[in-house]
């Protein structure tokens, strides 16, 4: 495996200054109020340290600050007061060491634009999102890096089994972060741990990326299959010959085979298409049960990545003649060109006769 869990150190506050006050430490930034980027909020500050949560609304922020909660994404869950919740981004911004990026991932440029005239020339930045960018294909580090003018080693991405409410919950689970620089993503690690989650590293930010993305392709399917009522054994083969269809295109993309069959690849991949609080998984149920695509839009709360990444992964597959049957006939389905009941992807192949996994 290429993952590794770096060695820890106990969590201890900052020392204090002449005056009996509390020396700041690094300072934390999560951009995003929704439900993932309030749930690695709280992770941070379970692990003992404050962050700043950046969030559009107005009365969100006051919830948040005042009575501890983010009801509209994380009901019935507990904040730390170690979370400060703020509309200001330039405040906010100006002097974080480590910003964490959660937002859409079709928004993320206009998200980094407008706060990459506040960035420190040292500061960290970290995606928590899971998509490519529809009119690039590039991955959001590739986005990071080209939008904020950070070098690689200042660049990283964290992925994995993240279901952000059982993670608000406190249940247990692992992620993992990459980077190019080995140094930098032990100190993501260092920073998102606590007692019920555990971050491993490793310097393989393409499989990383392309595993928390692709798994939403397949999780989607699965869904679709779940709608129309097809049972366990069709599901098993969906992920299955998922896994294979996705790795392979992770491969031929730089990737390491050996990232897809850890937590960012199988990990997310088993979370993601079998968990009711899925997003991808309940867009796949929802079009399995007869929904349009723009129904499905228009009835899902938060965004679904997955449904907006299927042609920017088949355009990239056909560019490196990757065959992915399973996602092209998720295309197909969103397109109106198949029923989904007509969904076989684990049996699609370009070969008539039976051929090896």
């Amino acid at each position: 495996m290429t993952e590794w869990y770096p060695a820890t150190s106990p969590i201890t506050l900052p020392a204090l200054d002449n005056n009996g006050e509390r020396q700041a430490g690094e300072r934390i930034v999560v951009v995003g109020g929704g439900n993932w980027g309030t749930t690695f909020a709280k992770v941070v500050a379970d692990g003992g340290r404050d962050v700043t949560l950046i969030a559009r609304r107005p009365d969100q922020v006051a919830e948040i600050n005042e009575a501890h909660r983010n009801t509209a994404y994380l009901p019935g869950i507990n904040l730390p007061d170690r979370i400060h919740a703020t509309c200001e981004i330039e405040e906010a911004i100006a002097p974080a060491d480590i910003i964490f990026l959660s937002v859409p991932a079709q928004s993320a440029r206009e998200n980094l634009e407008e706060f990459r005239p506040f960035l420190r020339s040292n500061a960290v930045v970290v995606s928590l999102m899971k998509g490519v960018e529809r009119s690039t294909g590039k991955r959001m580090s590739e986005v990071i890096r080209e939008v904020s003018g950070l070098p690689a080693d200042q660049v990283a991405v964290a992925s994995g089994p993240n279901i952000a409410l059982e993670i608000a919950r406190e249940e247990p689970t692992a992620i993992v972060v990459a980077s190019e620089s080995e140094e930098l993503a032990v100190r993501v690690a260092q920073v998102a741990r606590n007692q019920y989650l555990r971050s491993f590293v490793n310097q393989d930010v393409v499989g990383t990326e392309f595993g928390g993305v692709l798994k939403n392709l397949i999780a989607i399917a699965i869904g679709i299959s779940d709608g129309v009522g097809f049972g366990e054994n069709t599901k098993a083969s969906i992920m299955t010959r998922g896994l294979a269809e996705i790795t392979d295109f992770a491969v031929a993309m730089g990737a390491s085979r050996e990232t897809m069959m850890g937590l960012a690849g199988m990990g997310d991949l088993i979370a993601t298409c079998m968990s009711p609080l899925s997003r991808n998984f309940t867009a796949g149920r929802l079009l399995g049960q007869g929904y349009s695509y723009q129904d499905v839009n228009s009835r899902m709360e938060q965004t679904a990545e997955g449904l907006r990444s299927v042609d920017s992964i088949l355009l990239m597959a056909r560019e490196r003649s990757v065959p992915m049957p399973i996602v092209q006939q998720i295309a197909d389905v969103l397109a109106g060109k198949m029923h989904p009941t007509d969904l076989a992807p684990h049996l699609a192949t370009d070969h008539e006769s039976p051929r090896g996994e």
